[in-house]
């Protein structure tokens, strides 16, 4: 049965000789002592001796400086060193193992491999900038090192640091900072008016008064905001400056910018027309434009202007109905009142008894709002020459322009027929039959409004109601 052996030494660890006081003791080992150091060295050797198992020591005695041996021998208690023998090196605390974990007595007479035991240390630790430490034990293990901050500093960071069985320390570096924020001061707010015809003022200022109170360094500074001759918009903008010291510090301050826009009552478009206006359209340097519905004409300043007193110039002008000249030499001098103000519609039937014309009149005439707002203008030629009537409202055509209306417009006596022109005075659609007025308003509000009336068209949708 085998017994286990522990051997404990005093320096590192190493394979050593017993004790003795002669040469004799390595006769026939195969090793040799160095006499400036106790390590062993190994020799050839030439003839390999006769194995005994029965020798209590085949082998030399296991001495390990800081750590210990623990050994298996095949022979007993006695046999700690004889041929077989198997030994487990460790090392005490604070130590550490260099070399062979397990040796093992072979018949060489030697152990199969060596090893020590070396302290276990943790790196130097480096100065703090402001500040120190104190250690209890220096780079050894279980030392424990204590930091402080020069005067006017404040330790951040780990107070102590541990060497641990690894070699490293515990914890971080920590670091001293300068307690005290650095100084600034912002410029003063400021208000500032928008310039003509813009919703922005352009603000310039100098930039913060910064100073450190600790070692005069300012590593930073940072803006939060516009830059300095940025255009800011109406409104108060908040301009945040910080600034940091090498510390780490900071400090902020704050000023204010407002930007006034000079504004003028808001102007109300005129009835029967509508606005178009620059900038804001109620802003100081506006201008505002008047524009009256097809068939109506302005009359009064076309435009007007925001001044600084916060008043609009001039006074605002009215859309009256546009006057129609019927006594004009020919259809072309009638259809020219027309260009891009009014479409007509214009319907052409054999005599006022006719079943199609009465229809389609009687549904117009429930209509006339709806063909108001798409600037609709109706023409008829009823009759037969020299009976033949053409009149627009109330006014009366002569026959020489009603004739050349017929030409141009490819209208017919003989059956009710309808043609729609638009403002360009083009020939759009044609009806031979009676339709519907919501028919000729969906034709137009989806071929003939311009941009401007679609716009004006979803603000009246209802106005008909």
């Amino acid at each position: 049965m085998a017994l286990q052996l522990t051997q404990r030494g005093a320096l590192s660890l190493l394979l050593f000789l017993t004790p003795a006081v002669t040469p004799t003791w390595y006769a026939g080992s195969g090793y040799y002592p160095d006499e400036s150091y106790n390590e062993v060295y190994a020799e050839e050797v030439p003839q390999a001796p006769a194995l005994d198992y029965r020798v209590p020591r085949w082998c030399y005695t296991l001495n390990i400086q800081d750590g210990e041996a623990t050994c298996y021998s095949p022979r007993g208690g006695n046999y700690h060193s004889s041929l077989g023998t198997r030994c487990e090196l460790s090392c005490d605390r604070g130590f550490r193992l260099i070399g062979r974990r397990s040796v093992q007595c072979l018949p060489s007479r030697r152990w199969s491999g060596t090893a020590y035991c070396r302290q276990m240390r943790c790196h130097a630790l480096p100065i703090i900038t402001s500040g120190t430490y104190t250690c209890t034990n220096g780079v050894l293990l279980d030392s424990r090192c204590d930091y402080s901050c020069s005067s006017g500093y404040h330790l951040e960071g780990d107070r102590s640091r541990i060497c641990m069985e690894d070699g490293q320390w515990s914890g971080g570096e920590p670091v001293c900072v300068d307690i005290d924020p650095p100084k600034i001061r912002c410029p003063h707010s400021r208000e500032k008016m928008a310039e003509p015809e813009k919703l922005t003022a352009r603000v310039y200022w100098d930039p913060p008064l910064v100073k450190d109170s600790a070692d005069g360094t300012i590593t930073r500074v940072t803006l939060r905001g516009p830059e300095p001759g940025s255009q800011f918009p109406e409104g108060e903008h908040v301009i945040r400056y910080t600034a940091y010291d090498r510390a780490y510090n900071r400090a902020s301050c704050k000023f204010i910018i407002k930007v006034q826009v000079r504004r003028c009552p808001t102007l109300k478009p005129p009835q029967h027309g509508y606005l178009t206006c620059t900038s804001a359209g109620d802003n100081y340097g506006a201008t505002c434009e008047y524009h009256c519905d097809g068939g109506y004409e302005r009359q009064g300043t076309p435009s007007r202007v925001c001044q600084s007193s916060r008043q609009w110039s001039g006074s605002p002008p009215v859309c009256a109905p546009m006057k129609i000249n019927v006594n004009v030499n020919s259809a072309a001098g009638l259809l020219d009142q027309f260009y891009e103000k009014r479409r007509l519609l214009i319907i052409s039937a054999p005599d006022p008894s006719n079943r199609y014309y009465k229809m389609q009149i009687s549904m117009l005439q429930q209509s006339t709002c709806g063909l108001d707002l798409r600037h609709v203008t109706i023409i008829e030629l009823v009759g037969q020459p020299p009976q033949e009537v053409g009149r627009i409202r109330e006014q009366q055509l002569s026959a020489n322009i009603i004739e050349e209306l017929r030409q141009f417009q490819h209208l017919t006596r003989s059956y009710f027929n309808m043609v729609l022109i638009d403002k360009q005075g083009i020939d759009r659609e044609r009806y031979m039959e009676p339709v519907t007025p919501e028919e000729i308003f969906t034709f137009i509000d989806d071929y003939l409004l311009s941009d401007q009336e679609l716009t004006q068209r979803r603000e009246q949708r209802d106005m008909c109601e």
